[in-house]
């Protein structure tokens, strides 16, 4: 069946990732992201192999709360409905505690919780107004504890999200909206593009087939890919703290 399916931070990494394959499986769509230019080439691209699809773009900067509630409502005017809305964008840099770097901690926290709970909100209303839906949040691994250096922040945000997205779905339980919590493993993106170790990473191809197979099933939540991140999940949430700090 054909969907509308809105996705934030479609201009690079994962949210372009899913944009192709979503477009592959004859869904229309609504993205947005600040790079405009590269969400015109993406449209482009994608029009050229599936000319029967609507592709809406916009300009978004979700840190813009009230421009959020503006893009989403303009996407849903375009399409005419929204079927499924993917909380997608967000960042990944972060700095040790204690060490000066509290403006670009403080960045991560805005962008990937605060402007997350902006999208949540618009997400909701739309939902809420159709009576129907599917809600998808893209948390990460990293939400499974508390992690140390670099990721302290960022895993804080993910575990935010996904607390978010659980509380979403607590209050909409027994309705036809659906709420996912998807929790991705390392992915090669331009994200992690200056790690140097990213144990178990595929890359951005396979992990977003893996990414939008496990969106269509409409779970409550799902690592991907399944293998390994489902057992790696289990040991990240049962060992303990010290060894989880060294694995990280």
């Amino acid at each position: 069946m054909r969907k509308n399916i809105l996705i934030t931070g479609a201009s690079s990494g994962l949210g372009e990732g899913m944009a192709r394959e979503f477009a592959a499986r004859g869904h229309h769509l609504a993205l947005c992201a600040r790079r405009t230019d590269r969400l015109e080439a993406l449209r482009s691209e994608l029009l050229a192999k599936h000319p029967g699809l609507h592709i809406s773009v916009r300009e978004l900067d979700v840190n813009e709360h009230e421009r959020v509630f503006e893009v989403f409502n303009a996407f849903a005017e375009d399409l005419g409905s929204l079927d499924r809305i993917i909380i997608n964008a967000g960042i990944g840099v972060g700095k040790r505690l204690g060490t000066g770097n509290f403006a670009t901690n403080v960045k991560t926290a805005q962008t990937n919780f605060v402007a997350a709970v902006a999208q949540c909100e618009a997400a909701v209303g739309i939902l809420r107004k159709q009576g129907q839906g599917h809600l998808v949040t893209i948390s990460s691994m990293s939400a499974m504890r508390g992690l140390p250096r670099h990721l302290t922040v960022y895993a804080a945000t993910k575990a935010g999200l996904a607390t978010l997205t659980e509380g979403i779905r607590a209050e909409l339980l027994g309705t036809p909206i659906k709420v996912s919590t998807i929790y991705p493993g390392y992915i090669h993106t331009e994200l992690n593009a200056g790690a140097k170790k990213l144990p178990f990473a595929v890359d951005a191809e396979k992990g977003s087939r893996a990414l939008v197979k496990a969106i269509e099933r409409e779970p409550v939540s799902a690592y991907v890919p399944g293998w390994p991140w489902t057992v790696v999940g289990f040991f990240l949430r049962n060992l303990p703290l010290e060894l989880v700090a060294k694995m990280s």
